[in-house]
């Protein structure tokens, strides 16, 4: 693809390491970006700079915040007697987006893959025993993928979370085998939140 511009060149270079996102993809982008009043851009700049720089995870739950404690973990109408363990940040939102769920949530940051490496010391499974120790929380929900690194950390976390004697659950199959829990329509993963079922090992 040959460019009129090294600066465009650059910009389109940047823009297509989104996912999702080719070169054709990202030449419109920047054309339009061009085409826009300088102010506007300007502003998408600095507010993916400051994104970059002042987002944090939450001390608590791990998930995406502004401060020390991210809004749900902030939430004083939150249940905190059921936390929902999801893998990433884009699970929390899809659940979100059902509104069918108002406890509370802990981010893995990813599942068991021996694969690729990934092991239970590199997630945040300490931080979950560790906070159904505290004894608040009563019912653990397990809302991993329906893939065998899904199942894996659930098997994994329903043995390591067994002996605290707190209720476990994982939402119900609604979510196709294989699928993404982040890529799930908003009224099947709300019905699997809803009638979600005794966690086995069995």
């Amino acid at each position: 693809m040959n460019f009129p511009s090294k600066l465009i060149e650059d910009a389109v270079t940047e823009i297509s390491r989104l996912p999702g996102i080719g070169k054709k993809t990202a030449l419109r982008l920047a054309l339009h970006l061009l085409k826009q009043h300088e102010a506007h851009t300007e502003a998408l700049a600095l507010a993916l700079t400051r994104m970059r720089a002042e987002v944090s995870y939450c001390k608590v739950c791990h998930a995406l915040a502004d401060e020390a404690l991210c809004s749900t973990c902030q939430n004083p109408k939150r249940d905190r007697s059921i936390v929902c363990v999801v893998e990433d940040i884009g699970d929390v939102l899809a659940i979100e987006n059902t509104n069918q769920y108002q406890g509370i949530y802990h981010v893995l940051g990813g599942v068991i893959s021996p694969m690729q490496g990934i092991g239970p010391e590199e997630l945040n499974c300490d931080g979950l025993v560790e906070r159904v120790q505290q004894g608040e929380i009563k019912e653990v929900i397990l809302a991993l993928s329906a893939t065998m690194e899904g199942d894996t950390t659930s098997f994994y976390l329903g043995k390591i979370l067994a002996p605290l004697g707190v209720k476990m659950t994982s939402i119900a199959r609604g979510i196709p085998v294989g699928g993404e829990l982040e890529f799930t329509d908003e009224v099947t993963l709300g019905r699997s939140i809803l009638t979600r079922i005794n966690y086995s090992q069995e």
